[in-house]
């Protein structure tokens, strides 16, 4: 692991420029420890960073001042942790993604990103009934194993999952698309504020991030890439969360659908992912079998 100065300089980038860690990769081969950054000439930073000038040094007189403030102590503060990808427990899987997190935020049981048996259970905000009992249904057994269940605590499912999950006594995750000081959705505020005591909220976003529409797909392919397999529960055929099942199945995960009403438009999501090879399910131990094997 890199020495405390160079997690200092990191942090302060990634403050000033939170992107994944490709965007960073040009930057940190041409400087690795970021002892040039402050003095680079601008147009070179815009040439390695690929940005344009204006905002290369917009970005460098921010990162001249951030660099100097005690970012580590301000996230202590606030009960964040930053896990930075050289760190030991930076989840490898991430690392296989084309554009892994750069930086991960956490608040609550850092412990829980160490088990590997990870699956996650997501679906539609309109979430209906027949959601919360097939969460309720198919989540024993895997509660008995020790799975985490990780979901993106957005409302409908993902806030099924993970309440049901903490009443079943089980261990979740939630993926955040904002930073820790504008926690999305508001209803979930309470929520979130009990998963960062005994549960586990990650992000890849400072805590200054406000929510925008184009950090959720972005929050998905974490949800994704840090489970081993991905259950959908209900969905419209056109949703964020089936474009979150491409992208798990462009991963190699296993993929899980529970079926439902033919009468329903939610269960249009769920069943053109078995059209397309995900592994029908309605019990918690056809999952394990598969994720078993």
């Amino acid at each position: 692991m890199r020495d405390e100065t160079f997690i200092k300089r990191f942090l302060a980038l990634h403050y000033v420029f939170p992107v994944p860690l490709n965007k960073l990769n040009p930057l940190l081969e041409y400087d690795p420890q970021l002892t040039q950054l402050d003095k680079m000439e601008t147009q070179k930073l815009a040439n390695i960073c690929r940005i344009s000038q204006k905002r290369a040094i917009n970005l460098q007189q921010m990162y001249q001042k951030i660099v100097e403030i005690p970012l580590l102590q301000m996230y202590e503060k606030h009960t964040i942790s930053p896990i930075i990808y050289t760190n030991p427990i930076y989840p490898s899987n991430l690392l296989n993604l084309y554009d892994p997190p750069a930086v991960l935020y956490v608040k609550g049981d850092v412990n829980l990103l160490q088990n590997d048996k990870k699956l996650a259970i997501i679906g539609s905000r309109e979430a209906s009934e027949y959601s919360k009992s097939s969460i309720e249904k198919i989540l024993p057994p895997l509660i008995e194993k020790n799975y985490v269940i990780v979901s993106g605590l957005a409302k409908g499912a993902d806030t099924l999952a993970h309440e049901i999950t903490m009443r079943y006594g089980g261990k979740t995750i939630a993926v955040l698309g904002t930073g820790f000081f504008h926690m999305y959705p508001k209803q979930n505020v309470d929520l979130a504020h009990k998963m960062s005591i005994n549960q586990l909220l990650v992000t890849e976003y400072p805590p200054y991030i406000t929510p925008k529409k184009w950090n959720f797909p972005m929050r998905n392919r974490i949800i994704s890439g840090l489970s081993q397999g991905v259950v959908i529960t209900e969905a419209k055929a056109k949703s964020g969360t089936v474009s979150t099942m491409e992208h798990a199945l462009e991963n190699g995960k296993e993929i899980f659908a529970i079926p439902g009403s033919i009468f329903s438009p939610l269960s249009a999501g769920p069943h053109l992912l078995i059209l397309e090879g995900a592994k029908p399910v309605w019990d918690g131990h056809q999952i394990l079998e598969e994720l078993l094997k």
